[in-house]
């Protein structure tokens, strides 16, 4: 099992990896809306926050030898169900091999972000 670390994502915010890969898979913990170079939630709503989910789980898969075309299943979750199909939107966009998916509305996340979201992909 190998720990994945890249400057080019935000750094975990609790005791856990960005992702770690083990046998074929690599498996990226839950990604909040952080823009790395600030460590500050990105401004603005569901879809600039989808949007730098989406570039910090890419730029995890890149550090892990894989790649958003090689995402099997994601898990996503939503502050607000009301954004379902913003999220989708913007999700749409990155995911386009359509990965098995599953996605929630939950209570709260962390830092007040509207969206998380996690992956699990092919090296």
């Amino acid at each position: 099992m190998q720990s994945i670390h890249t400057e080019k994502a935000p750094a975990a915010i609790g005791p856990y990896s960005q992702a770690v890969r083990t046998g074929g898979l690599l498996f990226v913990s839950g990604q909040i809306p952080i823009d790395p170079a600030t460590g500050n939630l990105v401004a603005g709503g569901i879809a600039e926050q989808t949007e730098q989910i989406c570039k910090n789980i890419s730029a995890i898969l890149e550090a892990g030898g894989s790649a958003l075309s090689r995402v099997v299943k994601t898990t996503c979750l939503l502050a607000d169900i009301g954004d379902f199909a913003a999220f989708n939107e913007v999700y749409g966009r990155y995911f386009t091999g359509r990965p098995a998916r599953a996605c929630f509305a939950v209570k709260a996340l962390p830092k007040g972000a509207l969206a998380e979201v996690e992956a699990v992909a092919e090296v």
